[in-house]
């Protein structure tokens, strides 16, 4: 993408074309601009030349560009001193690294980092002149063009790849944090719920709590300024996360909100909307009804007008309810200010639609359309409705009064305002989550009337637009239940429908794997690779499009009847297709980075998945929808779809009876019961009983699960009642309840891989072998905490449990696992240059540090994976457990987001920890009313997938020690000989456990499951 930089000398110039202002750039208008910086401490003398850089997205610079007169002494360390004056902020940089500029040559470069987060410095020597540039990492282009600008004297040609705060990845508003106006980042904020895409809401609201616990400014709020802003940012975050559908944290951050002390009216009232929100969305109608009718706190001090209404701040009031616009989604209100009744109009219409969606889900159409319309009424009334930041809020309520029609059997009437959402939003909206849901609440409606075809051609459009947009369905999957069920109707009859439901279950995305893939989209856009610069062009066109749309939808409703405007129609119509031209162009070249694809939306035909699996592989996928699963199944005859005839919540009350026989804690020791046989027969029969016949004809299965299925390995499932039988008449002859052989286990005759998703199969099957030189490197055995003052180093994660602390208990590193395994599988593999990192140098530090990790095609962990949130309320942020390191700021975890960011050209990673493929979050989500799990799967799999893993192996249960069952496992997985699939050399290690009574039961052979492909060869002949 072409922009323009403008840039203004200070001082009189030796290079005459350079003028006060010129422009960059041949394209595009000004996205950032140099201004004379007069007065600038690294600035000392009348020859000494400063710009300061500021980007439309940023109210502060976010950087500076200097033409600096060298003296005789100056040395490099009195630059970097004159720069840190500028700079007024601390950063720790590296050595100095040698990088070429166009035009330039040779150049010094320098890699920050500190409070202000990335950071660059970049310097040229001319003669008795340095030419230097340093600002933050992610405006690197805008940096390097400036330079080279200033150097030349003359406009230089060239692109600047900036991801403004709009983009369709919220990582990005961290980055900017530092730069952005915290008013801008809210007004954003809003937008990004107002679009449905709550997921990014989330991270920006975060994103400014951080900045108001750092930011030096904050100093100069008042006391109250500062609470109402931390409750503002607090009660925004909790609505987002409940949209999400996660609820425990949405709770912990309205405890923590109504912990903070404020009497203003305007953060009670949105405190009050906000929870009533939260609870609606957890089915909770009651206590919504409950908080609704609660009277406000007091509202002394709060801001009112002469009238007495009440007095929204201006970043709310012009945002609240939907936000604004596109075009005014960088901090631009509205065209003038809301008077205080006007403000105060807004927020209380929100609140009765609230009460009117209570009345209607209650079964009282008629009291709730009445409630509805005054509201309608009330929005609409303020400025004849051209106040555009309540879109979303009018098209909440005509949908709402539509339903109450439609209760009320006037089919018609309902139709028409359900169409009236779709011009509305389309018009502000366009092709995003809150467009897609309106179009699925008429989808939904149309089949409730039978018409069938017509809610088809709706749900099409709906995935059309996700999958041009490479986005997901988060926030909607209630909403699709009604497609997924017509699909699973209809596929009997018309089995081409299965390629609708299996596009359509591509898109969904669960809570965890929603919030982990934010987490890893920041990862990678704070990057210095190609790979991140690619990512943050592609965010940028993402953002153009989006923008383009917004102005394409207007510009048509201005040129109705209008044929002079046609062209201009077209035009903008031509420059949306070149912008999507240029991101395709993009995204085919970030393909080919691991990190992108472990991130990346992007699902595959029907066509491109049978065209994917080898002979003998069959292809199951599940997906969860509110209380329903679904299952996909895909082998070289064909495929078919299904709704299960048991329920989400019977599926996981069968895997909650099955996990707490095969592992669970009883007086803080593991505990095995005798395995529920008849249970883990019924849940088979749940799933494979309607494709049993296809099944039984392939030898490898490869499994994508969902809800409760992420918490248990599908190998244990038993296929066949003929075991069964003779296990119980066995067991009531009096024989050992504990001895499994004969039992009929889906394992014993299928190798299993578990697939992240359709496209992360598919990938891993095309990845070529890894190259790297050595066979094999282990780490574990982590050295447990001496004493309180190690304890005390560890920057609060091991602080004593408090209620409002997430960190874990000192207790978890008292545990290390032994490395007898690693050694016996660094003896098994053998080969080329195997090593141990164990004891005190298995630190996290340790491990990122290392620089050859790439050389090693096998990584082994044998340590504890901590993915539950240690207490209800805290986010899951899976981690591996590893040694301190006393002298340094090691907090003996190595996090997802480390792991990410490591570099890898491994076939194989084995996590022999516990419960890292498991039940994340499970006693948190059980709280919430949820089954879901696979907080491992979405967090240190995923990583490591991202970071150059072919395959990861993880284990869905504490591994067990008794019988030398784990080490004679991972003995006969490395005993496979060269080109053996990893999946099969797995089963046939996990049989010869079957077939010992001693080890027979499903916790010693089942607990490790392959994520990729299992029919690449563990060790490939070279």
């Amino acid at each position: 993408m072409s922009l323009s930089v403008a840039l203004h000398a200070q001082a009189a110039s030796d290079r005459p074309l350079l003028k006060d202002s010129f422009r960059i750039g041949s394209e595009g208008g000004a996205l950032c601009q140099a201004q004379s910086a007069a007065g600038d401490p690294a600035a000392r003398t009348m020859f000494d030349r400063a710009w300061t850089l500021v980007c439309r997205d940023a109210a502060r610079p976010v950087g500076q560009i200097y033409a600096l007169r060298r003296g005789s002494g100056d040395q490099d360390a009195a630059l970097l001193d004159r720069l840190a004056a500028s700079r007024k902020a601390a950063v720790e940089c590296g050595a100095p690294g040698g990088v070429s500029l166009p035009g330039i040559g040779a150049a010094l470069m320098r890699n920050c980092t500190g409070e202000v987060g990335a950071y660059r410095i970049l310097s040229v020597a001319r003669g008795k002149t340095v030419y230097v540039a340093q600002g933050y990492a992610a405006y690197a282009s805008a940096l390097d063009l400036g330079l080279r600008s200033v150097m030349a004297g003359r406009t230089v040609p060239g692109k600047i790849d900036i991801a403004t705060v709009g983009t369709a990845e919220a990582g990005f508003a961290r980055l900017q944090a530092a730069t952005l106006d915290p008013q801008t980042v809210l007004a954003e904020g809003y937008r990004r719920n107002a679009s449905g895409n709550y997921a990014e809401a989330a991270e920006f609201f975060d994103s400014l709590t951080d900045r108001l616990a750092r930011d030096p400014d904050a100093a100069k709020l008042t006391p109250t300024e500062r609470a109402n802003r931390a409750h503002e940012y607090l009660v925004n975050r909790g609505l987002q996360l409940s949209n999400l559908g996660l609820f425990d944290q949405a709770d912990a951050a309205f405890a923590q909100a109504r912990g903070i002390a404020t009497a203003d009216a305007v953060q009670l009232r949105l405190r009050r909307n906000f929870e009533a929100m939260h609870h609606i969305n957890r089915q909770d109608l009651n206590g919504a009804l409950a908080i609704l009718d609660r009277p406000l706190a007091s509202e002394a001090g709060a801001a009112t007008g002469d009238d007495g209404a009440v007095s929204l701040p201006p970043e709310v009031a012009a945002e609240m309810s939907s936000a604004a616009s596109q075009a005014r989604a960088l901090g631009v209100r509205q065209d003038t200010t809301l008077a205080p009744a006007e403000r105060a109009a807004i927020i209380d219409a929100q609140a009765q639609q609230l009460r009117g969606t209570i009345l209607r889900l209650s079964g009282q159409p008629g009291p709730a359309r009445d409630v509805l319309t005054r509201a309608l009424a009330s929005a609409v009334a303020i400025r004849d409705g051209r106040v555009t930041s309540i879109t979303r809020l009018r098209a909440q309520l005509l949908g709402e009064i539509a339903l109450t029609y439609e209760a009320q059997g006037n089919f018609g009437q309902a139709e028409i305002n359900l169409n009236q959402v779709l011009a509305l939003l389309g018009a502000q909206y366009p092709e995003t989550v809150a467009l897609n849901g309106a179009r699925a609440r008429l989808g939904a409606f149309l089949i409730r009337r039978g018409r069938n075809e017509d809610a088809l051609k709706i749900y099409r459009g709906i995935m059309a637009s996700t999958m041009e947009n490479r986005a997901t369905l988060t926030g909607m999957a209630n909403q699709l239940q009604p497609y997924f069920n017509l699909l699973a109707q209809e596929i009997p009859n018309r089995p081409e429908l299965t390629a609708d439901l299996f596009a359509a279950s591509q898109m969904l995305l669960r809570p965890g794997a929603a919030d982990t893939l934010e987490q890893l989209s920041r990862e990678l856009s704070a990057g210095n690779g190609e790979a991140a610069r690619l990512f943050r062009q592609s965010v940028s066109l993402s953002r153009d499009i989006e923008r383009g749309r917004i102005a394409l939808a207007q510009l048509r409703q201005t040129a109705e009847g209008q044929q002079a405007l046609l062209p201009e129609v077209a035009q903008a119509q031509a420059d949306i297709d070149q912008l999507a031209a240029d991101q395709a162009t993009t995204l085919a070249a970030l393909a080919a980075y691991p990190q992108y694809r472990a991130i990346s939306p992007q699902g595959l035909t029907l066509a491109e998945m049978r065209a994917t699996l080898k002979p003998g592989e069959g292809y199951y996928k599940l997906a969860q929808l509110g209380d329903a699963l679904y299952a996909l199944w895909i082998d070289g005859a064909g495929a078919t779809g299904y709704r299960l005839a048991a329920s989400a919540s019977d599926v996981a009350g069968k895997v909650a009876a099955l996990r707490e026989t095969i592992s669970i804690e009883v007086n803080g020791a593991q505990t095995t019961y005798a395995l529920d046989v008849p249970v883990a027969r019924e849940l088979y029969v749940d799933l494979f009983g309607p494709v049993e016949q296809r099944l039984a004809a392939v030898r490898h299965l490869i499994f994508e699960p969902d809800g409760a299925m992420l918490q248990l390995p599908v190998n244990l499932l038993i296929a066949g009642q003929t075991g069964v039988d003779a296990y119980e008449a066995r067991v009531a002859q009096g024989g050992d309840e504990f001895d499994f052989r004969g039992i009929d286990w889906l394992g014993r005759d299928h190798a299993v891989s578990t697939a992240l998703s359709a496209r992360a199969f598919r990938d891993a099957r095309a990845a070529a072998p890894s190259s790297a030189a050595q066979s094999y490197i282990g780490f574990g055995d982590n050295a447990p905490l001496a004493g309180p003052v190690l304890a005390a180093s560890s920057r609060g994660t091991l602080s004593n449990v408090a209620v409002d602390d997430c960190g874990w208990s000192p207790l978890q590193w008292n545990r290390p696992i032994p490395a007898t395994e690693l050694r016996e599988a660094a003896q098994a593999i053998g080969g080329q240059g195997s090593e141990l990192i164990t004891g005190a140098a298995f630190t996290d530090e340790a491990v990122m540090a290392r620089g050859d990790l790439d050389r090693f095609r096998i990584l082994h962990f044998a340590t504890h994976g901590l993915v539950t949130p240690p207490h209800p309320g805290c986010p899951a942020r899976p981690a591996l457990l590893t040694s301190f390191a006393p002298d340094r700021t090691s907090d003996g975890l190595l996090q997802f987001s480390e792991i990410f960011d490591l570099r890898l050209n491994a076939d194989l990673v084995v996590l022999s920890a516990c419960d890292t493929a498991g039940a994340a979050g499970v006693e948190t989500t059980r709280a919430a009313g949820l089954s879901g799990g696979g907080g491992a799967l979405d967090g240190l799999v995923r990583a490591f997938i991202g970071a150059g893993s072919r395959a990861v192996i993880a284990s869905h249960w504490p591994a067990p020690e008794d019988y030398h069952a784990t080490e004679r496992l991972m003995s006969g997985l490395f005993a496979a000989g060269a080109d053996q699939p990893v999946a099969e050399a797995l089963r046939e290690a996990q049989v010869k456990l079957m077939d010992d009574p001693e080890t027979s039961h499903p916790f010693y052979w089942s607990g490790f499951a392959i994520i990729g492909d299992g029919a690449r060869p563990l060790i490939a002949r070279r």
